[in-house]
C-alpha cells in the first residue's frame, strides 16, 4: 500500500511520507482552536437501567474501540432524553481524562477513540470534541495515536501508574499540524484500511477462541470423544471406542514444585527468571534475569525441561503454560511447576488444567482470604484430573494444541500489522 507515498524530508512541517498528489507545509493550531469540547456526565446508581442506551465508562474503552465483552451499565430511554448533550454518535471523537498510565493501551489517560456507531452516553472522566468543522474526524484520531501526542500526554499527566488525570487546558494547548481537508481525507481512508485488516484478524482471533473454549467443554465433559486409529484396534472385537476415563488426583500421575521463596538479587543480563506475569501474559523474552550462580544452585533443586507445565498458583490461580521451548530458567514460588509421569501427557494436561472441570477444583482448594489469594503447593497435587487412555489424550492434545497455533498466528499478525500502522503514524503525521 505505501508504494504510491512518497518520502520527503525537506521541512519540519512536511510529513516524511507522503501522497504525490499533495504539497506544500501542513498548517499548525492548537487542538482547542479546531474544537470545543463536552465533558461527560457522573451518571449515578439511580440512572442505572438493566436495558435502555448504554453509558460508556473509562473501563468500556478498548484500543481503538468500545468493549462488547464487558459488563454494561444503562440508562433508559425516557431519561435518557434529558441526557442529550452527552450523546454519542457515529464520528464522534473521546479522550480519556483519567485514566491509566499513558503508556498503557487501553483506558490510559488522553486515550483518543473514534466512535464507530451510536454508542450511547459518555461518562464522567472522558470528554467529547464538538465542531472539528473542516477537519476529518479520522484524521484528527490518527493525530491523537502518534508518538508525539502520546509523549505530549506524559508531560501533562499527573498522579501514578494506576490513576492519573490530565486538565482539559493543557490538553488543548496541544500543537497540532494538519493539511488541507482533501489531503486529510486521503491519509485517514488510507489508515482506515488498515485499522479494517487489523480488525479482521482480531474478529477471527476472537472467533477461533470460542470455538476452542466450545470445543474443550464438549472434549472434557466426554460429550465429544476421539476414536481409536484402526492400528490401535487390530484384532479386537470393540475397538470402536476408547474406554472409559479414569479420576485420579494430579499428584499420582505428576510430580509439582514450586519456585524458590526469595527474592533473587537480579542482574542485567544472566539468566532468565520467570514469575506469574510471564505465564499470564505467555511471555518468556522480556524477563528479569539472575546470575549465573544463583541459577545452579537453585537448578539442583529444581530443574525447568521441555515439556514440563508451569502453572500460576498465587494471584491469577490456574493458568498453564506448556514449555515447548529448550528451557534455561528459574521461577518464583508464585508458580508451580508439574511434571507428568508416563501415564499422563503433558501437552493434554496443559489443556485440561484450563478446563472448567479443574478450573473448580482449584477453586475449592484456594485460600480465597488470603491476600494475593493463593493455593498451596499440596492441594495442587489433591485436585482431580480426568485420564484417558493416553493415546486419546495425545489426540486431544494435538487436536487443541492445533487450534492454539491459528491463535498465536492471528495474534502475530495483528502485532505486526500494529507494529506497522505505528511505524507509518510517525511517518504520514507531522
Amino acid at each position: 500500500m505505501t508504494n504510491s507515498i512518497n518520502k520527503n524530508n525537506s521541512s519540519d512541517n512536511i510529513p516524511t511520507l507522503r501522497f504525490p498528489e499533495f504539497s506544500g507545509e501542513w498548517e499548525k493550531k492548537k487542538l482547542g482552536k479546531i474544537s470545543s469540547y463536552t465533558k461527560g456526565f457522573a451518571f449515578k446508581s439511580e440512572h442505572y437501567k438493566k436495558k435502555g442506551v448504554r453509558i460508556i465508562r473509562v473501563s468500556d474503552l478498548a484500543y481503538n474501540s468500545i468493549k462488547t465483552d464487558n459488563e454494561k451499565i444503562f440508562i433508559d430511554e425516557i431519561s435518557a432524553n434529558e441526557f442529550n448533550k452527552y450523546r454519542l454518535e457515529k464520528n464522534n471523537i473521546i479522550i480519556t481524562t483519567v485514566g491509566s498510565n499513558p503508556d498503557m493501551i487501553e483506558s490510559a489517560v488522553g486515550r483518543g477513540i473514534l466512535i464507530r456507531e451510536n454508542n450511547g452516553f459518555l461518562n464522567q472522566n472522558m470528554l467529547k470534541l464538538n465542531n472539528i468543522k473542516g477537519y476529518d474526524n479520522r484524521f484528527v484520531i490518527g493525530l491523537l495515536n502518534t508518538k508525539k501526542y502520546q509523549h505530549y500526554m506524559k508531560s501533562i499527566a499527573r498522579g501514578n501508574a494506576n490513576q492519573s488525570n490530565i486538565t482539559v487546558k493543557e490538553l488543548f494547548d496541544y500543537d497540532v499540524k494538519t493539511p488541507q481537508l482533501a489531503e486529510q481525507q486521503k491519509i485517514a481512508t488510507f489508515l482506515t484500511a488498515v485499522d479494517s485488516k487489523i480488525e479482521q484478524l482480531q474478529k477471527k482471533k476472537s472467533l477461533l477462541e470460542q470455538y476452542k473454549k466450545g470445543v474443550m467443554q464438549q472434549l472434557f465433559s466426554q460429550t465429544l470423544r476421539f476414536k481409536p486409529a484402526l492400528s490401535e484396534v487390530e484384532g479386537k472385537e470393540d475397538g470402536t471406542n476408547y474406554p472409559n476415563w479414569e479420576e485420579k488426583r494430579l499428584g499420582e500421575v505428576c510430580k509439582y514444585y514450586d519456585g524458590t521463596h526469595q527474592t533473587p538479587n537480579y542482574v542485567e543480563h544472566g539468566v532468565p527468571f520467570y514469575s506469574v506475569e510471564h505465564v499470564t501474559a505467555n511471555q518468556f523474552i522480556n524477563t528479569k534475569y539472575i546470575s549465573e550462580e544463583v541459577f545452579e544452585k537453585e537448578n539442583k533443586r529444581v530443574k525447568l525441561n521441555k515439556g514440563d507445565i508451569l502453572m500460576t498458583r498465587i494471584g491469577s490461580i490456574g493458568v498453564a503454560k506448556y514449555i515447548d521451548w529448550n528451557v534455561r530458567a528459574s521461577f518464583y514460588v508464585s508458580l508451580a511447576l508439574i511434571k507428568t509421569k508416563t501415564e499422563c501427557n503433558s501437552k493434554y494436561l496443559s489443556h485440561f488444567i484450563s478446563s472448567v472441570f479443574f478450573q473448580k477444583e482449584l477453586w475449592k482448594r484456594t485460600i480465597h482470604v488470603a491476600f494475593p489469594q493463593k493455593i498451596n503447593l499440596g492441594e495442587i497435587g489433591n485436585c482431580i484430573v480426568l485420564l484417558p487412555k493416553i493415546e486419546e489424550q495425545t489426540q486431544i492434545a494435538n487436536f487443541l494444541s492445533a487450534i492454539d497455533v491459528k491463535i498465536d498466528n492471528c495474534k502475530l499478525e495483528i502485532e505486526n500489522y500494529s507494529k506497522w500502522k505505528k511505524g507509518l503514524l510517525q511517518q504520514l503525521f507531522v
